[in-house]
């Protein structure tokens, strides 16, 4: 890792949606090349990029932007999913995380880890105990990720019409690299600094892991 962290975060624009779809399409390919149907779908047309355009103009998607313009990653934020979190679950305590993916090029920045840290950041400004995802059921190293990067698994639920149903939470204080921080809006001077809009506050450290997270 370069002493120099020069990726940023920025919300994501409609001009961004043939990027991200190309991120979408690496992550299919690389994810059947590991034994997973991860978004084996028809989800990968129109409709995918209408869901996409969705969260642009809703203000819930973000992308990761390397020194050079190009798309490293995304993430989005999202409502709780009602066919897996209930009531008894206190849904407005977490923060659901959704379509996080990165893509080959940036392997080896940690920006899977940095980007969860980021909305954990987030979530914790908002006064939410919680960082919450699901994933399709079926891919088993997506959930050993999770784990390794401090989230629990809470259930599995398996409605018939849905793929994903794996179902985990991590507390917004622990931290996989504290001292690695992504920021928001491009560095002057493509010098590192530390988050403006979200707090900095230091976690707990949990194990680290090198990846390629695609998640639905």
């Amino acid at each position: 890792m370069k002493s120099t962290l020069t990726e940023f975060l920025r919300p994501a624009r409609a001009e961004d949606v043939p990027a991200l779809m190309a991120l979408r399409t690496e992550a299919e390919s690389w994810l059947g090349s590991k034994g997973t149907d991860q978004w084996s779908d028809p989800e990968t047309g129109a409709k995918a990029i209408t869901k996409w355009r969705a969260s642009i103009d809703e203000g819930r998607a973000w992308v990761v932007e390397g020194e050079s313009g190009a798309i490293l990653a995304t993430v989005s934020r999202g409502p709780v999913d009602r066919d897996f979190w209930t009531d008894d679950d206190h849904p407005e305590s977490a923060l659901y995380l959704y379509k996080l993916i990165v893509g080959r090029s940036a392997a080896g920045r940690r920006l899977g880890e940095r980007i969860v840290d980021w909305m954990s950041r987030l979530a914790e400004a908002e006064g939410r105990d919680w960082v919450r995802i699901d994933t399709w059921r079926s891919n088993s190293g997506l959930h050993s990720y999770y784990e390794r990067l401090g989230f629990t698994h809470v259930r599995t639920e398996a409605p018939s019409h849905r793929r994903s149903g794996w179902l985990a939470q991590r507390p917004v204080r622990v931290l996989s690299l504290p001292e690695m921080p992504l920021v928001v809006g491009r560095p002057a001077g493509g010098g590192n600094r530390r988050p403006g809009t979200v707090p900095g506050s230091r976690g707990p450290s949990v194990g680290q892991e090198s990846g390629t997270p695609a998640e639905g």
